[in-house]
């Protein structure tokens, strides 16, 4: 399963998530439209669909861990939510890519409504999604997070 998710890897990699830029770089790297993106997004809802993802919890916070930080993974840990609400209050000590893909109705996951969303190194969020339902990939760097 962890190969389905190692061109998301990949492609954070080579950006600097404290970049002003790193989202559109992300977005030209492994699009969401792209066909590389688009095969992406049916893997990962057909795995969803399996419950091979996103398999503890509930409502409004689905969650699962797909890969602690490797050399696989290019040092990301690999974490997956189902997301129709709010999650906890964390920090990124080195940053966060997450890949979000609705699911139902019109999701946004703090803006975002499908594609990557980046947070830069230090920042802190209580994750959201708004309007519908959406599967969301975290990559983290070593990965670092911390709950408050």
């Amino acid at each position: 399963m962890i190969e389905t998710f190692l061109p998301l890897c990949r492609a954070a990699a080579l950006v600097d998530l404290g970049a002003d830029d790193a989202t559109a770089q992300l977005n030209e790297r492994f699009g969401y439209e792209s066909e590389e993106g688009r095969a992406f997004v049916e893997s990962f809802k057909a795995l969803h669909a399996e419950g091979a993802v996103a398999d503890r919890g509930e409502l409004p916070v689905e969650w699962g861990r797909v890969s602690k930080a490797t050399e696989e993974t290019l040092g990301f840990s690999l974490d997956v939510v189902h997301m129709n609400g709010a999650g906890p209050d964390h920090i990124h000590p080195t940053g966060e890519a997450s890949f979000c893909v609705p699911l139902a109705g019109e999701p946004e996951f703090e803006g975002t409504r499908s594609g990557w969303h980046v947070l830069p190194p230090g920042s802190r969020h209580v994750p959201e999604v708004t309007g519908g339902r959406m599967l969301i990939v975290y990559l983290l760097p070593n990965g670092e997070m911390e709950f408050l």
